[in-house]
């Protein structure tokens, strides 16, 4: 498909090497909403060009059938640029809006472990700004259960979520710290200066630490 000017113009702005997220934000703010741009840019297939079409969408136009098919679309990337991009879909668009949410609250079980990855993320979401949510005991129950089985991408935020669970909720921390010397996902992992380890032991003390919790 032949790519419009305006397109054209946007492509001269991003390089696949030296283009970062904050720049992707600069561009989508001139440009403000316009799914028909964002569908356009989709369909470039590049990384950060897909990116910035999610900046840029409707969220009163991301359907069921619309969301299923972007989600097809980023299963095609690899590994890394996959996760970005569904984290990126979740924070930018489909928790602004209350249809949308619906979605992502079906998704616990679903067959895409990309939307499955998004059901956990959005649990930590919800938890990680101190505000403890009524079902952290019934996720637990269902974290231990099935995280050693889960894919990868889902084991990281099922863990994602239960760090912040045993962060802000004190009578679940130290089932929370049990539950990843169980596991021992990302034990000993390497992270940047200034990053808190996902070793879920390290990472519940440090930040409840971090907090006098």
């Amino acid at each position: 498909m032949k790519l419009s000017q305006k397109v054209e113009n946007i492509l001269t702005k991003i390089t696949e090497k030296n283009t970062k997220l904050g720049d992707l934000r600069i561009i989508a703010k001139d440009i403000k909403k316009d799914h028909e741009l964002a569908m356009e840019l989709w369909s470039s297939k590049l990384f950060f060009v897909r990116q910035l079409a999610i900046l840029i969408m409707d969220k009163k136009l991301l359907t069921e059938e619309v969301i299923d098919q972007l989600v097809a679309d980023i299963k095609k990337h690899n590994e890394n640029e996959r996760l970005q991009m569904i984290d990126w879909l979740m924070a930018n668009q489909l928790t602004k809006d209350k249809k949308t949410i619906a979605l992502i609250e079906s998704w616990e079980d679903n067959q895409s472990s990309l939307k499955r990855r998004t059901y956990w993320y959005f649990q930590g979401r919800l938890r990680w700004t101190g505000q403890p949510q009524p079902n952290s005991e019934e996720l637990l129950n269902k974290i231990e259960s099935k995280i050693e089985k889960e894919k990868p991408e889902v084991q990281w935020a099922m863990n994602f979520t239960t760090g912040w669970i045993g962060v802000y909720e004190k009578k679940y921390r130290n089932r929370c710290i049990a539950l990843g010397e169980k596991t021992g996902l990302y034990k000993g992992k390497m992270v940047s200066k200034g990053c808190t380890p996902e070793y879920l032991p390290e990472f519940i003390v440090i930040e409840s630490n971090k907090r006098k919790l």
